[in-house]
């Protein structure tokens, strides 16, 4: 089963015993992490798509290794104008690897209340419906 994550501001393709690096996440090495941010799940033809995210659907993973990086450097300069800045950035990043996907149901709508049985209840209702109106009017 696959499924699409998002984590850090990223979309990441995942299925099960994958080892991916995501931007850093809370925990130390051999913790477990639960992604709730599921954007599609399914396999083959058994596709459900979320609007945003499906409903009920969590990958669980386990915190492998945090570290950081390769540095990036960010190097800014005008010619015949001595402007130079040099700045470098080291991104701290986490290796996770997936344990589960897993997809729950989706809870049922609620059903609207039933008409009131009993004449004394029957009446307070419409005397309440018949309110509404005279005050919307």
């Amino acid at each position: 089963m696959r499924a699409v994550i998002a984590t850090g501001g990223k979309q990441y393709i995942v299925q099960e015993k994958d080892v991916i690096e995501v931007e850093k996440l809370a925990g130390n090495p051999g913790d477990k992490v639960t992604i709730d941010e599921v954007l599609l799940v399914g396999e083959g033809s058994k596709v459900e798509c979320g609007t945003p995210t499906v409903p009920n659907a969590k990958v669980e993973a386990k915190i492998v290794d945090q570290f950081r990086g390769e540095k990036v450097i960010a190097f800014k300069m005008k010619r015949r104008k001595s402007y130079r800045r040099k700045k470098g950035h080291r991104q701290e990043l986490t290796k996770i690897e997936i344990t589960k996907i897993s997809v729950g149901k989706a809870a049922k709508p609620k059903q609207e209340k039933a008409e009131p049985k009993t004449e004394d209840a029957k009446k307070t209702t419409a005397k309440k419906s018949a309110s509404k109106k005279a005050d919307e009017s």
